[in-house]
């Protein structure tokens, strides 16, 4: 299914302004002319700027124009935002470190839940996705390896049976895709994620609730360790999560 012509020029946009054509503080040329240069009509350009507007990329001064905005107002829930933005800072790893300490926030306590309430069903779902790990990992197939690895997640979230948490969790998904599509390239780390997956699945068939939060966080604790280790620059990953699979998840 082709995508809006708004998203695709809001895409144009965003990486003019990555490549430094127009640098922070300075002014989108303005509606016609970038209907023009384009091709496409002004009210599309309009939403293509009001798109950029709500991740904070853009800002309006009224009565002067279209701005690019400070990096430090860019949406943190938007991986290429996310990556410009680590990009931007002296220590690159920063942002995405402390994503990975919102996520064990969440999921130690997800793990907890599903612990208790998980069924059947869930048990042999968290089985099967953590076999694909396994066969994706043999094949280096690091895509199919990190879908299986957010399902096994998303068994989780789902066995916990919470609205509110499934709400808090949904905005960092297209990042959590990011982030393992970066270390999983990595044979040691599919076989970190593997035995710890295997850890937590063990813990949540028990129904056992405290173990349940004790491996999902050592995986937490092991994914920070594997990405300060073998992650030495997230800027890098732009140019994958472009022409990766990863976008249209």
């Amino acid at each position: 299914m082709r995508r809006p012509l708004a998203d695709d020029l809001a895409e144009r946009i965003l990486d003019d302004v990555l490549s430094g054509r127009y640098g922070v503080g300075t002014a989108l040329p303005s509606e016609s002319e970038l209907a023009e240069e384009s091709g496409l009509s002004r009210l599309t350009v309009r939403e293509a700027v009001k798109t950029l507007r709500s991740k904070g990329v853009l800002r309006v001064v009224q009565g002067r124009g279209t701005y690019v905005a400070p990096t430090v107002e860019w949406s943190v829930l938007d991986p290429t935002l996310l990556i410009a933005r680590s990009a931007a800072q002296a220590d690159s790893l920063l942002l995405p470190l402390k994503f990975i300490e919102a996520r064990r926030l969440v999921e130690v306590g997800v793990a907890e839940l599903a612990a208790t309430r998980r069924g059947e069903k869930d048990i042999s779902r968290l089985e099967e996705t953590l076999d694909e790990m396994r066969t994706a990992s043999i094949a280096k197939d690091v895509g199919t390896f990190v879908r299986a690895d957010i399902a096994f997640h998303q068994v989780i979230l789902d066995a916990a049976d919470n609205a509110f948490v499934a709400a808090i969790f949904d905005p960092l998904a297209q990042i959590l895709r990011l982030t393992r599509y970066q270390t999983s390239a990595h044979a040691a780390v599919r076989r970190h994620a593997i035995a710890h997956h295997g850890n937590i699945l063990q813990a949540i068939a028990a129904a056992d609730p405290t173990a349940a939060r004790q491996a999902m966080h050592a995986h937490i604790v092991q994914t920070e360790n594997d990405m300060v280790k073998y992650v030495r620059d997230p800027a890098a990953a732009l140019t994958e999560l472009r022409g990766s699979d990863l976008r249209r998840a």
